[in-house]
């Protein structure tokens, strides 16, 4: 994606050009789509609970606040934009009905567009618990009426480093399984080639379409910890649990039965095959190949910084 970095170089926003909602602002995702498109001289609505984790763009409007949860709040956050880029809730057991009211909530403003990032995957009966929040939510926008796309992703490559432990354990029940996991500025490219090319050409040949987004390779978790090694220089290591021992290793944090399953089910996602596609939309879409796991780790070390060997 060629869009200006300076902001010498930043076109002005037509006034009479589509405006787009970015949801999640704040986040990894939506903060980088949120950049892009802004760099690239698009109306931008920002959108979030917290105004004041909102970023700072030149040209951007912020949103009164907007929970997904609350209807009213987010057709007011959403009255006249035409394209909804929608990355999902942080989990929880109402993430569905809070999804379901912000695509209702969209429709009803008049939003003609809906870009979702979903998860590889998603399926109703998807071993990965959460991936099933997003096939509901699929199901729902595919009923609305509205033009849409969704973004499958895999995994975050940004996980792996961070669900290796400072012992220097990556421990889960993903067995021998592969993973094709992918980095937040691949998937904030690709949106952002998606949103783009309705608002540059009025072009549809994305409405309709799912794009599973991935790496370049899939790799073990084993593969993984070697990977991990290399770039903090010591030993990391690889412990497949069985699913009694994950639960028993998690049950540490305190966290609720529901988000404790949802953990341990990604690794049995990847044990199951359910993880290990490699798709070529990132390229396609974006020009560029899609980042691995050692040019990630090479790009970004404060991922790892946790692993390093104590003097």
């Amino acid at each position: 994606m060629n869009v200006p970095e300076r902001a010498g170089e930043r076109p002005a926003p037509s006034p009479d050009a589509p405006v787009i909602a970015v949801t999640g602002a704040s986040g990894a995702v939506g903060g980088r789509v949120a950049r892009r498109l802004v760099r690239a001289g698009v109306p931008v609505r920002l959108l979030g609970r917290d105004l004041s984790r909102l970023p700072e763009l030149p040209g951007a409007a912020a949103a009164p606040p907007a929970p997904y949860g609350d209807g009213e709040a987010m057709r007011l956050a959403l009255a006249g934009a035409h394209t909804l880029f929608l990355v999902s809730a942080h989990e929880s057991p109402d993430r569905v009905r809070e999804h379901l009211t912000a695509v209702d909530a969209a429709v009803a403003v008049g939003v003609e567009r809906i870009v979702y990032v979903s998860f590889l995957g998603a399926a109703p009966d998807a071993t990965f618990t959460f991936a099933r929040d997003h096939w509901h939510t699929e199901a729902h926008i595919r009923v609305v009426g509205v033009r849409h796309t969704f973004l499958r992703d895999s995994l975050y490559l940004a996980g792996i480093p961070a669900m290796t432990g400072s012992d220097g354990v990556l421990r889960g029940p993903a067995g021998n399984g592969r993973v094709a996991a992918v980095a937040h500025e691949d998937i904030a490219d690709a949106a952002t080639a998606v949103l783009l090319a309705d608002t540059e050409r009025d072009d549809t040949r994305h409405d309709g379409v799912t794009y599973g987004l991935t790496g370049p390779e899939a790799f073990t978790l084993a593969e993984a910890a070697e990977e991990l090694g290399r770039a903090a220089g010591r030993t990391i290591t690889y412990l497949p649990e069985t699913r009694e021992e994950a639960y028993a290793s998690r049950a540490r944090y305190g966290a609720e039965d529901w988000e404790v399953t949802g953990w341990v089910t990604s690794y049995e996602a990847i044990a199951a095959g359910e993880l290990s596609a490699v798709s070529t939309a990132v390229p396609d879409l974006t020009g560029h190949p899609a980042t691995g796991l050692a040019a990630y780790l090479e790009q970004h070390p404060e991922s790892y910084r946790h692993l390093l060997p104590q003097d």
